[in-house]
């Protein structure tokens, strides 16, 4: 899997679809920008999985009040962590670009991108707070109605300000700022009902959602330095390799929210099983999970791979770039794949608050992936393949090691 998409992550794929037809420089600049607010966003991503985990075993025990304390403690971290975002990511724009290699137009391009979008940290923040609720007390159709609706308006948006207004890269940055306000406000009006008597901090109850969050920071931390030094590798080598592969990771993000549901599912009813001290329950969820997770991405590989042709051409219509996708397609068919049953399995140990176990998983994966990826990504006729080879190690070092926790079953013990 990637990492667990959020309100964040799937308006990206719409800024790419839409900015892959203005020019390859744009696309290249988007890449680059939209690899590192996902990641920064992804990084944080343990507001929503810790505050589900937490919020599903007081949903499971019954204590509707510690619900309502849990949400509170996740919303403060989120205003915290958000406007600390907002600030970096507007002032260091340029300097953040530099370090991601980019140069010249694409250069450019990206630091304006970055330098916008950051302004929606707070918002994409207090999602995944909300989204980490609404999971924990099995509202799922809340987070589904809310993001439906934030992308269509950012859609509507990205087509008015890039082709009605002219403003290019900077109005898909905008548009989607104005999306993730949006989807901010919606989860603040379901939040209305369970927030009011619990605003105070309450330090004992934001202490677990900081120490399982550490363990998940570390974690995506490490899957995000293969994702960016990937990127940062791909850069070296030219706009077209890494054009490409901003269309297949944005991809890979889409699909991700798919097979995620699997995950989300299973982290909610295990997190609540074990709260009500339902073990054997909470392990054949996980059964379940695993089933489920095969249907998933089986049915998507086959999707997939009887678009081989038509999916690429709706993100850029540059010959080059549509080759190169062409040449790691069933590499890419293969990794959807096999990230079905990492997500959900990712799901199961989320679930069983198995964070420690999930960190250290990485940590090998990671250390894997790395050497592959600077031996690999070094000519730029083999860049791209190189690339999705270094993809596909992290793939598979983490399909091992949570299939062996999630077998071995500790998680399950509470």
């Amino acid at each position: 899997g990637v990492a667990k998409p959020n309100t964040g992550h799937h308006h990206l794929l719409v800024d790419t679809a839409v900015i892959g037809h203005l020019g390859t420089v744009q696309l290249a600049a988007l890449g680059l920008a939209a690899t590192f607010l996902a990641s920064m966003f992804w990084l944080f991503n343990f507001l929503a999985n810790a505050t589900t985990t937490h919020i599903a075993n007081a949903y499971g025990a019954q204590q509707q009040g510690l619900v309502g304390t849990i949400a509170a403690q996740a919303v403060w971290l989120a205003l915290m962590i958000g406007l600390a975002l907002a600030v970096l990511g507007s002032v260091f724009a340029g300097d953040i670009v530099s370090v991601l290699q980019a140069e010249g137009q694409v250069a450019e391009h990206a630091a304006v991108y970055v330098r916008i979008s950051a302004l929606g940290a707070p918002f994409v923040m207090l999602a995944l707070a909300g989204q980490g609720w609404a999971r924990g007390v099995q509202r799922m159709d809340v987070p589904l109605k809310i993001l439906v609706a934030s992308n269509v308006l950012n859609i509507i948006l990205e087509v008015l300000f890039i082709y009605g207004f002219g403003w290019g890269i900077a109005g898909s940055a905008w548009g989607t700022v104005i999306a993730q306000a949006v989807a901010a406000i919606g989860f603040a009006f379901w939040l209305r009902p369970v927030l009011p008597g619990h605003m105070r901090i309450v330090a004992e109850r934001m202490r677990p959602l900081i120490r399982v969050g550490g363990d998940l920071f570390v974690r995506t931390g490490l899957m995000l330095l293969c994702f960016n030094g990937i990127n940062a590798l791909l850069a070296r080598q030219g706009a077209t390799p890494l054009a490409a592969n901003q269309v297949l990771f944005q991809l890979m993000v889409f699909l991700a929210l798919l097979m995620d549901s699997v995950a989300i599912a299973g982290q909610t009813l295990i997190g609540r099983e074990l709260g009500a001290a339902a073990a054997d329950t909470a392990k054949a969820y996980a059964r379940r999970v695993t089933a489920l997770s095969f249907y998933a991405g089986a049915a998507l590989a086959l999707l997939l791979a009887a678009g081989n042709t038509l999916l690429p051409q709706a993100f850029t219509s540059d010959a080059a770039v549509l080759h190169e996708i062409s040449r790691v397609w069933w590499l890419f068919v293969a990794y959807v794949l096999l990230s079905s049953f990492v997500y959900g399995w990712d799901g199961v140990l989320l679930g069983g608050g198995d964070s420690r176990a999930m960190m250290w998983i990485l940590l090998g994966s990671a250390a894997l992936c790395l050497p592959v990826a600077y031996l690999l990504i070094d000519d730029p006729t083999q860049a791209i393949v190189g690339a999705w080879i270094a993809f596909s190690v992290l793939n598979l070092a983490r399909l091992l090691g949570n299939g062996l926790r999630v077998r071995g079953g500790r998680w399950a013990i509470s």
